[in-house]
């Protein structure tokens, strides 16, 4: 397991490297290192990012500290910080492979004197997160999920048809390409497209993504699995836009979740367990923490008040 380094996010920043057993490619863990250093008895709080993503939100950290929470993230293999050389960005793992990723994480946030953690975890993040919360009862004090990623954005024929001819290509040829992520949401977002963000965009690419078989069948399992209920003994803050849309346009790309459908969210938040609070953010975008104002600042301030209450 490697030191704590300068991270990429510049000054207050450092990152390391976190080994998985089995598994040469690394995990990587960023601190926002002001937060972690100050005296209190708040959770942690560990950030899980989404598909083809990575923390930089840099403000979120920020946010966080001056209300009293250590903060930490987390890229997962195959991900932003953690591909090497010559990785194929494309070639992530399954979705259940991730546990072990989070595995390494909180043992890493333990060890460094925070006995109660908070994941937050954004799309496919918040999917990854909730089902690591279930398998492990006590690991996490509190669930935080933006824009959970709970069911496919599809029609009914490729949520049921397609995705039972998954389970036959995933395993018989888990590399083959079955569809693909657009780069319009990315583009929206990009401070070199007029958004208001700057991101790596080697690491979060504004262009075509292929989404592979075998990916998306240990997707589709996970979205059952939750489906059936994962009862987690801990209370959830799901946040989510006021509506989806197709992301035809800019404004449609910031200011709604034009990657996934915020009904389905609403839905199967009870599945979740019985502690679970839903909060809308009107002109939300995907990951809400990217919204323009104010909805940023109504689901930063929804985000710390919930964590006021609850700890």
């Amino acid at each position: 397991m490697s030191t704590w380094s300068p991270d990429v996010l510049g000054a207050g920043y450092e990152s390391r490297a976190l080994t998985v057993p089995g598994d040469d490619r690394p995990v990587t863990l960023v601190r926002y290192t002001a937060s972690t250093r100050t005296d209190t008895t708040r959770p942690a709080v560990l950030y899980v990012h989404g598909f083809v993503d990575y923390f930089f939100q840099a403000h979120v950290a920020e946010h966080l500290a001056a209300a009293g929470y250590p903060f930490y993230a987390v890229d997962l293999r195959g991900y932003g910080r953690s591909l090497r050389e010559g990785d194929d960005p494309t070639n992530v793992p399954p979705i259940h492979a991730h546990a072990a990723d989070l595995d390494a994480a909180t043992r890493a946030v333990r060890e460094e004197g925070h006995d109660r953690i908070v994941l937050l975890g954004h799309s496919t993040g918040g999917l990854i997160a909730s089902l690591w919360a279930s398998a492990r009862p006590g690991a996490v004090a509190g669930l935080v999920l933006n824009s959970p990623w709970v069911d496919l954005n599809r029609g009914w024929f490729d949520r049921v048809v397609t995705t039972r001819l998954l389970r036959g290509i995933g395993v018989a040829a888990p590399r083959a390409r079955v569809s693909a992520l657009g780069g319009d949401y990315a583009t929206a977002m990009h401070r070199d497209h007029d958004g208001e963000w700057a991101f790596d965009l080697r690491w979060k690419p504004d262009a075509a993504f292929p989404v592979r078989a075998g990916w998306l069948n240990s997707v589709r399992r996970a979205h059952a699995r939750l489906a059936r209920g994962l009862s987690l003994d801990v209370p959830v803050l799901v946040a989510t836009s006021d509506r989806t849309s197709p992301g035809r346009t800019r404004e449609e790309n910031t200011t709604t979740d034009s990657v996934l459908n915020v009904r389905h969210m609403w839905s199967r938040a009870p599945r979740l367990g019985e502690d679970v609070q839903v909060e809308i953010i009107p002109g939300g975008a995907h990951d809400l923490a990217l919204s323009p104002a104010p909805a940023r600042e109504q689901y930063l301030k929804t985000v710390t008040n919930w964590l006021d209450s609850r700890f």
